[in-house]
């Protein structure tokens, strides 16, 4: 977790930070398709600087939350906000501010394969910035150096490893130094050396720029060596069966479900 000192309050066009106030709260948040229940009453914090990782098995509504948390889906029920702000009552103004605050690295890449690496990266910055074509092309660069990818502004997604495409994900999401990032299975699809690189920059940006971090994954080394702070979802409960330190669940957890998922890397390893 990120230790450097929080800024007093401060409210700019209706975001809020305060040293000691969630910078998410998920209140109670209810999630239909159709007559289908994948969530339901679900309630959380996000602190300023924290690394939660969400896990649970496959179909349990984990990246559905995700979606809900990053203002793609609409909750059948209940709040999300960020920054303070309302994402589903907010106006063009407030939501425009919130995009500039928050970076979302998705499973896939979701890089333009049109467009080169550098022009990926830009794209962020585009409207949100009165900036010089130099100073934009100067951030670029500083953020592809960032993730190790100097000197590939020019190549297209389809010349880059998928251990690159990802990284050049990363720099896209930091483009505007947002103060939150979400991530939905950042390793999936890593061989364990890109899987490791890429957990090493998302540790760094956590610690040097106190940015607060939400992740979406099922890869129990991952959280078990990143996270802040684990939440585990159940698809039967559809919601939070488990929260709380990484150690501190497999120490204490006494439900079988949180104790599978957290003890599964050490069952694995014993089976090799």
């Amino acid at each position: 977790m990120c230790v450097r000192g929080c800024k007093t309050e401060q409210k700019t066009n209706g975001w809020k930070e305060a040293e000691d106030a969630p910078v998410i709260v998920v209140d109670r948040l209810t999630a239909r398709f159709g007559d289908e229940t994948i969530l339901e009453n679900v309630s959380f914090d996000v602190f300023r600087g924290e690394i939660l990782c969400i896990v649970g098995e496959s179909g349990c509504g984990k990246s559905t939350l995700l979606k809900h948390m990053i203002g793609l889906i609409r909750s059948s029920k209940g709040r999300v906000l960020v920054g303070g702000v309302d994402i589903a009552a907010a106006d063009d103004d407030q939501l425009n501010l919130i995009r500039q605050k928050i970076g979302v690295l998705f499973q896939s890449d979701a890089l333009l394969a049109s467009m080169t690496l550098g022009e990926n990266v830009k794209l962020p910055l585009d409207g949100f910035v009165g900036l010089s074509p130099e100073t934009v092309q100067l951030i670029v660069r500083m953020k592809l150096g960032m993730v190790n990818l100097s000197g590939y502004e020019n190549h297209y997604p389809a010349e880059l490893s998928g251990g690159m495409r990802k990284r050049g994900g990363l720099a896209r999401a930091i483009a505007l130094d947002p103060q939150i990032l979400f991530f939905d299975e950042p390793s999936a699809g890593l061989d364990p050396v890109n899987a490791a690189e890429l957990e090493t920059l998302i540790r760094g940006i956590n610690t040097g720029l106190c940015t607060t971090m939400v992740i979406v994954s099922h890869q129990v080394e991952l959280v078990l060596r990143i996270a802040d702070r684990v939440m585990m979802i159940d698809r039967e409960e559809k919601g939070i069966i488990a929260t709380g330190a990484p150690e501190e669940l497999r120490r204490s957890a006494s439900d079988p479900r949180v104790r599978n998922f957290l003890f599964r890397v050490d069952a694995e390893r014993r089976k090799g």
